[in-house]
């Protein structure tokens, strides 16, 4: 989440000030650890200084615009099954009495619109680059859980294919992406996650939602966080209304060759 002060790396291990949410994502990393899931930071629980304590995640992570080496089919696809790998494992995870889960702050008015009627498993929700870790230009981790929450394998999916296919007008997409046909790399990745053809209906209806839903969500984080606010009248505000419009005019060509 944007905002946040005062992480520091000390030798193997990464220390963050203790949110309202740590104690929920730490015992959600443990789960996926106890299920053979080993690309996220492992929870190591709280220093002496009362700091969150996870293990360091070696590699290196891209900022946006991607650039060039991590736009190709061969990282979509390598995406699409390390989120799927996730998702297996995340199944079944039942969050503690009293979970507390991160969110954008702000209350968005309208109110957004539900992505899906009930969620199926809690997932990261969150796959912009600076949230990747690549190493020799694959890749191979996850970090930054701080908005994982209850959702679908879908919705998350879809969150992943905004940053990554990218369902973004094409002005605001990496040059090696700006004029790529997307359609094609949305359905590779698809595939390669392996949704069902009840769930690939899903995808365009979602993707749209949620792209209606990022501009009143970013606006009304803008009106009562200074970060937020910054990323508003710097060129967000902009770029959300583009994604809205740019994903609503191809939705029907996404819906065809989906189906």
């Amino acid at each position: 989440m944007g905002g946040v002060t005062d992480v520091v790396r000390l030798g193997a291990t990464v220390r963050r000030p203790v949110r309202p949410f740590t104690a929920t994502v730490q015992a959600y990393l443990r789960h996926l650890r106890e299920r053979g899931f080993d690309a996220a930071p492992e929870a190591l629980g709280v220093d002496d200084q009362g700091r969150e304590v996870l293990s360091f995640v070696p590699g290196d992570v891209p900022v946006d615009p991607l650039p060039d080496d991590v736009t190709t089919d061969a990282v979509l696809l390598d995406l699409a099954r390390l989120v799927r790998r996730l998702h297996d494992a995340a199944e079944g995870w039942a969050p503690p009495p009293g979970a507390v889960f991160g969110s954008i702050p702000g209350t968005p008015d309208p109110p957004l619109e539900p992505l899906f009627e009930a969620p199926e498993l809690v997932s990261h929700q969150d796959y912009c680059p600076g949230n990747v870790v690549f190493r020799d230009g694959r890749p191979v981790a996850f970090i930054d859980f701080d908005l994982a929450r209850p959702t679908t394998r879908v919705a998350d999916l879809v969150n992943l294919l905004h940053w990554w296919a990218p369902l973004r007008d094409p002005v605001d997409r990496a040059p090696a992406l700006a004029d790529v046909d997307v359609v094609p790399r949305v359905l590779a990745a698809v595939e390669a996650y392996g949704l069902t053809a009840a769930q690939r209906a899903q995808v365009v209806p979602v993707a749209v939602r949620r792209a209606r839903n990022v501009v009143h969500a970013m606006r009304a984080a803008a009106d009562v966080d200074p970060v937020f606010r910054r990323w508003w009248e710097t060129g967000t505000a902009e770029e959300v209304v583009r994604t809205r419009d740019w994903l609503a005019a191809e939705a029907p060509r996404l819906a065809e060759a989906l189906a």
